[in-house]
Order: C-alpha cells, then sequence, then structure tokens
C-alpha cells in the first residue's frame, strides 16, 4: 500500500471472481480495475487463440501448449486447469509479492482454478461468484458475441447449468444484472476485506 494509506500495515489479498462464459466478468473486472483503488490484475497464462479485441500481456499471455507444459511442470504457477480443450493458468511470484508486499491483486479464473488457489492461500484468498440474471440472458449474451455456431453456444450453455452449482463454495455472489451496480458491489466486497483485523500484520495503536 501507498505510504500515505492512513490504514495499518496489512497483507495483501487475492480476489478470485469467477463465472459461466458470458456471465459479464471480464467487463465488471476491468470497470473494476478503474475505480477500485491499489487494485492490480493478475494476468493469466493461456494456450487458446487470442480474440480480435484482445491483447498480449494485457488480457492474457498467450504461449504455446509446450511453454505452458515447461512453466506447470517447473511448479511457476499457482493454479491451471484445461478449459474447452485450452490450458489457462495463473503465474505464482506476482501472487506471492502482492501479499508480502500488502498489495491486492484480482485474478478472473475458473472454479477448477478458484479452488487451487483457496486449498493454497486460504488465509489470502477472497473469491467472488458472478451470475447472470438468468440463463436465458446468458443465451442471448453468448449469441450477442458472435464469436461462435450455436453447438458451442449450446455446450457453454450446458456447461453454465453445471458451473452456477459450485456458487455455494464462493465467499461472495453477485447477480450481474447492471454492470454498474455489480462493479459497486465487488468495490464494497474489497473494501470490507481490507479493513479485517485478521489481514493485519503486527500493529500495536498507540503502544509507546
Amino acid at each position: 500500500m501507498k505510504s500515505d494509506d492512513p490504514q495499518p500495515p496489512r497483507r495483501g489479498i487475492i480476489f478470485i471472481l469467477s463465472a459461466p462464459s458470458g456471465a459479464g466478468k471480464t467487463t465488471i473486472y476491468r470497470e473494476a480495475l478503474k475505480a477500485i483503488r491499489n487494485l492490480e490484475f493478475s494476468i493469466s497464462l493461456t494456450t487458446r487463440a487470442r480474440r480480435k479485441n484482445e491483447a498480449d500481456g494485457i488480457d492474457y499471455s498467450f504461449v504455446s501448449e509446450e511453454e505452458f507444459n515447461r512453466r506447470q511442470s517447473s511448479g511457476e504457477l499457482a493454479e491451471w486447469a484445461r478449459v474447452f480443450e485450452s490450458s489457462y493458468g495463473t503465474p505464482r511470484a506476482p501472487l506471492d509479492a502482492a501479499i508480502a508486499s500488502g498489495h491486492d491483486i484480482l485474478l478472473d479464473i475458473d472454479i477448477q482454478g478458484a479452488q487451487q488457489i483457496r486449498a493454497k492461500y486460504p488465509r489470502d484468498a477472497v473469491s467472488i461468484f458472478v451470475l447472470p440474471p438468468t440463463l436465458e440472458e446468458l443465451a442471448d449474451r453468448l449469441r450477442g458475441r458472435a464469436t461462435e455456431d450455436e453447438s458451442k453456444i449450446q455446450h457453454r450453455l450446458q456447461k453454465a447449468r453445471e458451473e452456477a452449482e459450485a456458487y455455494p463454495e464462493y465467499d461472495y455472489l453477485i447477480v450481474n444484472a447492471e454492470i454498474s451496480k455489480s462493479v459497486a458491489q465487488l468495490e464494497t466486497i474489497v473494501n470490507a476485506e481490507r479493513l479485517k483485523v485478521s489481514r493485519l500484520r503486527e500493529f500495536a495503536p498507540w503502544k509507546s
């Protein structure tokens, strides 16, 4: 945290954001990074093809399967998963650095990855699940992206039904009906977690 921050020193927090594809998670985290002070984004590795609106090193670090496997086998990843025939993973070093320095980091990862992060960082991870208001609205959003054919959309919808059952495993749930309200809810979660006494380092107020 910045030296002029009046809050006492604390450990950094790993904020996990998970959602079915099309729930609006990407838009939420992009807006949240603009709105929430001292919140950084963890750039995941992936082997999937880059979409036209994505930039390497900003949205993801796009790597080959060989490079991904090398990093995974050498222990450089805090979590990894195989999703829709592509691999995704979170580098370990930025997470450890954020916790040690008292900075907060936001992860955009799936359910499998969230489970791994919570297991490895039980003290420092906070998990948030995002759902659309209805499955019908999710279908409309997926079709509106116009990036996949109907068979792939149906596959994603079936996957979404299965993933939605995992929300009780998470600390918080955001139903994303309106982006601005969802971002405000995420900001409320972040601010509350930052004030928890359990995150403080050694702190003796007014002790002489």
